[in-house]
């Protein structure tokens, strides 16, 4: 607990150099390219357009939730998952990325994970924007739960900082890292109901649902779809809120425990 103190003083005395990095950090993925920022939202796009037309065009997928366009429903559910696989993505590789900064003896490498969140936060903060666009193109008007998306991008932010100071530190003596993430997430995407409701199983494989709210990021995809589509607040999944955060913490404090014992070693082997 005193190494989780310091690092959140330390995150808290830095944060001015850290909001420049992650600005940097930022700028820097688009430099060279034509189009700039606009690659940032295509791919995601894309990807959202061909579920639209696979379930909904051409499975002619009923909506979970009655009145409400599958496209709307789809949405709340895929730009957090776009979120915490970029950054987790980002995390797993940012020690190499930033090794000269690892091999400087002042500074505490322990905030790099850190800047690398923050610069995905911001692209996150575009698609929420788009998003808002999108509900608000169909008639629907902005409702108080809406907010508390904010609450639901720092569950997910918290999940994916935990996770990546773990696989970051892992990625610097063992290169496959990266690749194993990157599968784990390609799993990931389809054991989370994101593309399809988990009623799907309700009938021939009940036992499926409570496997599925096993995944800490059923929370995040269910607490988009809350905010944007049914208004209802986390305090009313007291529960599955207790099981998320019990997770996510275990998962923090085994990622910087393993961080803390593999950082003597990073200089030497970058």
């Amino acid at each position: 607990m005193n190494y989780v103190i310091s690092l959140f003083r330390e995150i808290v005395g830095k944060r001015k150099l850290i909001w420049d990095l992650s600005r940097a950090d930022f700028r820097k993925r688009f430099v060279g390219s034509y189009f700039g920022i606009v690659w940032m939202f295509i791919q995601p796009m894309v990807t959202v357009l061909i579920y639209f037309f696979v379930f909904q065009i051409g499975l002619k997928s009923v909506p979970p939730v009655p009145g409400v366009p599958y496209v709307l429903w789809l949405i709340p559910g895929i730009v957090p998952w776009f979120f915490f696989s970029e950054a987790l993505n980002n995390l797993t590789g940012c020690l190499q990325e930033y090794h000269y900064l690892v091999k400087k003896v002042v500074f505490r490498v322990e905030i790099l994970p850190v800047i690398k969140l923050i610069s995905c936060l911001l692209v996150h903060g575009f698609f929420l924007l788009i998003m808002v666009l999108v509900f608000l193109c169909y008639g629907k008007k902005p409702e108080g739960s809406w907010l508390q998306m904010v609450y639901y991008t720092f569950a997910a932010s918290v999940l994916a900082l935990g996770i990546g100071y773990l696989t970051c530190a892992v990625n610097v003596f063992f290169k496959d890292m990266a690749q194993i993430v990157s599968i784990c997430l390609q799993f990931g995407m389809w054991l989370t109901p994101i593309m399809y409701h988990e009623s799907l199983f309700g009938n021939e494989m009940p036992w499926v649902i409570p496997v599925l709210k096993l995944n800490p990021f059923y929370y995040i995809a269910t607490g988009y779809r809350d905010s944007m589509l049914t208004g209802s607040w986390f305090w009313e999944r007291p529960r599955l809120t207790l099981y998320y955060w019990a997770v996510t913490v275990a998962v923090g404090l085994v990622g910087l425990k393993v961080f803390k014992r593999l950082r003597p070693h990073f200089s030497d082997v970058l």
